[in-house]
């Protein structure tokens, strides 16, 4: 299953069949890098089957697999290499090579050196949910969603996605549930767990962090109260989904708690990947509704009615910063394996 969720809105109005999704993303199918190429990007079959189809539909559910591949040099070794192009040059000729002609001796030596180098490769799960209109993927850095939607983009015609945007920041939501003075003034079906992370947004940026301590304490309350706002929170979910949220709302060290899949069938191969699928997707479709519902609601990607939306769902918390109301005692700033 995705050990990271990065939820994002699609355009309305994008249904691309299969046929046509499979046709696009086949002109974008990954290759790995050559001899002096130190990265590649591209889709990859997501059963791990050699020339099966770039698109699986489960229950409705589309999964796609998104492979890097990447080769490093260390830098080290790239400017010991220059240099002693560089020491050929002036003992040869007499002269020391300039600025220009160094940088031109690094660049040569890095493509002398990427053949030799050991190629590295990364995956991210990407699910379109066409009924909700949603995109998800597992990436666990902003870098990989950027390459995951950029080929999108490139891929389909009429393609776009946005990252969700809510009445509240999570931000804003996390404060507001460890000042909680009791687990009942928690959003229903959510639970504060024992991990948390506080930065304050003064010029010291301090950082506290919580690990494996029950959260609902003086403690902590003093820690906002002096100006420090959670970046990041565990929580769970129903019992049945725990995950670490942070402020920008990805879903980070996603699990599935004890039952979850106790029912599942004892398959393997294609009946095991559809059967994972479908169980993920379940529980993740019931699980971020309401984690929606937790943050206010979601805000309309027309700014004029976000903003209305956002001052009706917060009336007197702060400013609107990209269609979000912002806590007023802050600062307005803001591989995995297969299922």
């Amino acid at each position: 299953m995705f050990k990271n969720v990065t939820l994002f809105r699609l355009a309305p109005g994008w249904a691309p069949t299969l046929d046509d999704m499979e046709t696009a993303l086949d002109a974008a199918r990954f290759t790995p890098c050559g001899a002096t190429q130190d990265k590649s990007f591209g889709w990859v079959e997501p059963r791990g089957q050699a020339h099966g189809p770039l698109v699986e539909s489960v229950d409705g559910q589309r999964i796609l697999r998104f492979q890097i591949e990447t080769k490093a040099v260390p830098g080290a070794l790239v400017r010991e290499k220059a240099q002693e192009a560089a020491d050929h040059i002036e003992a040869t000729t007499g002269r020391k090579p300039g600025k220009k002609e160094t940088k031109a001796l690094r660049e040569d030596a890095l493509l002398a050196l990427l053949p030799q180098a050991f190629a590295r490769r990364s995956q991210v799960w990407v699910w379109i949910d066409l009924e909700h209109g949603w995109l998800v993927t597992d990436a666990g850095s902003q870098g990989k969603n950027d390459e995951v939607l950029s080929s999108l983009v490139q891929c389909f015609s009429g393609f776009s996605a946005a990252l969700l945007n809510t009445a509240m920041t999570p931000q804003t939501a996390m404060t507001q549930w460890l000042l909680a003075e009791t687990p009942d003034d928690w959003p229903a079906g959510l639970a504060v767990e024992r991990e948390c992370e506080l930065k304050s947004h003064d010029e010291e940026k301090s950082v506290v962090r919580f690990t494996r301590h029950h959260l609902l304490n003086d403690e902590v309350r003093k820690h906002i109260a002096e100006g420090k706002l959670p970046t990041r929170l565990a929580l769970s979910w129903e019992g049945r989904i725990g995950f670490v949220m942070t402020e920008s709302m990805q879903l980070k060290k996603l699990s599935f708690l004890e039952g979850v899949f106790e029912d599942r069938p004892a398959t393997e191969g294609e009946d095991r990947f559809d059967t994972d699928v479908a169980l993920s997707t379940g529980e993740l479709r019931q699980l971020m509704p309401a984690l929606i519902e937790a943050l206010g609601g979601e805000l309309s990607s027309d700014p004029l009615t976000a903003a209305g939306q956002s001052a009706a769902a917060n009336p007197g918390t702060g400013t609107l910063t990209q269609g979000r109301a912002m806590p007023a005692t802050a600062d307005t700033a803001d591989d995995s394996p297969p299922f």
